[in-house]
C-alpha cells in the first residue's frame, strides 16, 4: 500500500515522508524496499521509551550511516499514570503533535524523512500517528513490513487460518468480557499487547474455552525468542513484545482426526453435550458463545433445517434428522458424548423454549447418561425477535403458550389461554398452525375475545430474520386463521397495548410498563 502526494502546502520543494516497516525483529526480514528507503533518507526517525533504547533502531542499525540525522521520538509516558491535565491520552496527543512538528521542519527544509517502525507501520504501529498528521501535507509512501503475527505463525509452524476460517486480531488491553466474547465467537485469533494484560488474556482464553488451543510466542525472530503452550506460561515472565495465537482448527483436525479410534481415547474419557440456540434465523442472531460452541464441536446433531444454518467445517460430523424425533436426537448426542465426543445439539431460537434442551435433559436424567456433562447455551427466542420487529408489545408482563396439541391436549391449552387472558397478560403464541392443524387459531381467537376488546392489536410475525420476513398488525376480531402457518408467531396485546402509526407511515406496537391503578 502506498500513498502519494507530490506537493506540500508550503512554497518550493519539500522533502518526502516514508513510513518504513522493518518486520518483526530479525534484520534479515527487512524488505529490499525498506533498505533502499533508509539508504536514500536524510533523516531517520524512530520512537523510543524514556530509557532511550529503540527496537526499531536496533533492527535497522546496520543500515544507518554516520551522516544520517537521527530523530529519536521519546514517549513522555509508558503507562497510564501521568499528571498531564489531559490524562494519558492528552499527554500522548501533545507528544504526537510535537513529534510531527519536528519532522515537518525537516520536510519543509527539503529533507527526506524515514520513520522506521518494527512490524508494519500501519498495523498497531507508532508511525500511523505521524501519518495522520503529515501525509496530507507532504509526498508520502508507506513501506509495508512483516508483522509479528506472521512471524509468530511461522515460528509455531501452524496455519493462522484456512479455507473459510475467520481470523480475529485483538489487543490484550480490551476488557476481559469483550476478549472472552470475541475469542468464543471466532475461528482463529491472535491477541497482541500482552505484558501486564497477560492474566486478563489468560482468563479470557479459559472462559472462552480456547486455552487448550492457545499458543504463546515471545520476541518472534529476535534474540530471546520463546514459544510454548499458553497454559504453561508464568504471567510474571511475559514481556510486551509477545502474542498468543489460537491457530487454525482445520489444521488441528487434519493432524488429529476427529473420529479417533476407541483405542486412542483415554479409558472412560467422556465428552460433553452443548445444546446451542441459533436464534430465529441466520448468523446475525447467533450469540458469540453459541458461535464458538458450534465451531468447536466435533459432532453437530439437529433438525435438518437448523443444521443448514451452521457453516460447514472440515473435520466435523453432521447428524441431521426429522423434526419429530427429538428424543432420538438427544440419545444420539449423549451416546456420542459417552464415546468422548464434543457434541453440539443445534436448536432453533432458544433451546429452552419449546425446543431441544428439555429433550436432551430428559434423556440425560436416565441411568446410562447421568454422568455426561450437558450445557445449555441461550439463544434469541422467536417471541423476542418478533416483538423487536413490531416495537415493544411484550414490554409488560406476558405469557408464552404453544398452540400445538401434539404433546398436550387442547383442553389444557384452552385453560391456559383463559387464565392468561383473564389476567390481562400479553401473549406470545408459538406453533399456532400447520397443514395438519388448521382450527386452533380460530378457536384461540374466540376464547381471547371473551376477555379482550375486538380492536386489541395482534401481531402476525412470519419468518423473522429470514428471506420471507413479514410483520403486520390486525385487530383481534379480524385475525384470519388462513394467514397463519407454522412459521408464524402471534403476539396478542393486553388491554393496555398501543398500536400507533408514526410520521413515516410505519406502525409500532408497545405495551406500557406502567399499569393503571384500580
Amino acid at each position: 500500500m502506498s500513498e502519494q502526494q507530490e506537493t506540500g502546502t508550503g512554497t518550493g520543494t519539500t522533502g518526502r515522508l516514508y513510513g518504513v516497516g522493518l518486520g518483526p525483529g530479525d534484520p534479515s526480514l527487512m524488505t529490499v524496499r525498506a533498505v533502499e528507503v533508509i539508504a536514500e533518507a536524510d533523516v531517520i526517525a524512530y520512537h523510543s521509551a524514556r530509557h532511550g533504547r529503540s527496537i526499531a533502531r536496533s533492527i535497522a542499525a546496520r543500515h544507518l550511516r554516520a551522516d544520517h540525522i537521527e530523530e529519536p521520538l521519546v514517549y513522555p509516558v509508558t503507562t497510564e499514570s501521568t499528571d498531564h491535565p489531559g490524562g494519558y491520552r492528552g499527554a500522548l496527543d501533545e507528544f504526537y503533535e510535537e513529534a510531527a512538528a519536528r519532522l515537518a521542519a525537516h520536510l519543509d527544509a527539503g529533507r527526506t524523512v524515514a520513520v522506521i517502525s518494527e512490524g508494519d507501520p500501519l498495523f498497531y504501529g507508532s508511525y500511523q500517528h505521524m501519518h495522520k498528521r503529515l501525509a496530507h501535507r507532504y509526498p508520502t509512501e508507506v513501506i509495508p513490513g512483516v508483522t509479528s503475527i506472521s512471524a509468530a505463525a511461522a515460528r509455531l509452524g501452524k496455519p493462522l487460518a484456512e479455507a473459510d476460517e475467520v481470523l480475529t486480531i485483538l489487543p490484550g488491553t480490551l476488557p476481559e468480557e469483550e476478549l472472552t466474547a470475541r475469542l468464543a465467537s471466532t475461528d482463529t485469533a491472535v491477541v497482541m499487547k500482552l505484558g501486564r494484560t497477560f492474566p486478563t488474556v489468560r482468563r479470557a482464553m479459559e472462559r472462552a474455552g480456547r486455552l487448550d488451543e492457545a499458543q504463546y510466542v515471545e520476541r518472534a525472530t529476535m534474540a530471546g525468542e520463546r514459544t510454548a503452550e499458553l497454559a504453561a506460561i508464568d504471567s510474571d515472565t511475559v514481556p510486551y513484545f509477545s502474542v498468543t495465537v489460537v491457530p487454525s482448527r482445520i489444521a488441528a483436525r487434519s493432524v488429529t482426526p476427529s473420529e479417533a479410534p476407541a483405542a486412542e481415547r483415554e479409558a472412560g474419557e467422556v465428552g460433553e453435550v452443548i445444546v446451542v440456540g441459533t436464534g430465529p434465523a441466520g448468523p446475525l442472531w447467533l450469540t458469540p458463545e453459541s458461535r464458538g460452541a458450534l465451531a468447536a464441536a466435533e459432532d453437530l446433531v439437529g433438525y435438518t433445517t437448523y443444521l443448514d444454518r451452521v457453516p460447514l467445517r472440515p473435520g466435523q460430523h453432521r447428524h441431521a434428522s426429522d423434526n419429530k424425533v427429538e428424543s432420538e436426537r438427544a440419545e444420539l448426542a449423549l451416546d456420542l458424548a459417552r464415546r468422548g465426543r464434543k457434541v453440539a445439539v443445534v436448536s432453533g431460537g432458544d433451546p429452552g423454549i419449546f425446543a431441544m434442551a428439555t429433550a436432551v435433559l430428559e434423556v440425560a436424567a436416565q441411568d446410562p447418561y447421568r454422568s455426561i456433562p450437558v450445557r445449555v447455551l441461550p439463544g434469541v427466542t422467536a417471541a423476542n425477535a418478533a416483538a423487536a420487529r413490531a416495537g415493544a408489545p411484550l414490554g409488560h408482563d406476558y405469557a408464552v403458550i404453544s398452540l400445538s396439541d401434539r404433546l398436550k391436549p387442547w383442553e389444557v391449552i384452552a385453560e391456559r389461554l383463559h387464565a392468561a387472558a383473564s389476567a390481562d397478560l400479553a401473549l406470545a403464541l408459538y406453533n399456532p398452525g400447520s397443514r395438519s392443524r388448521t382450527w386452533q387459531v380460530g378457536k384461540a381467537r374466540e376464547l381471547l375475545l371473551e376477555h379482550r376488546a375486538p380492536d386489541t392489536p395482534v401481531i402476525l410475525a412470519r419468518d423473522i430474520g429470514g428471506p420471507e420476513e413479514s410483520v403486520h398488525t390486525v385487530p383481534l376480531a379480524d385475525l384470519d386463521p388462513t394467514q397463519v402457518d407454522m412459521r408464524t408467531l402471534l403476539i396478542i396485546g393486553s388491554s393496555q397495548t398501543q398500536a400507533v402509526r408514526r410520521g413515516d407511515g410505519t406502525q409500532v406496537v408497545w405495551t406500557p410498563r406502567r399499569y393503571p391503578e384500580k
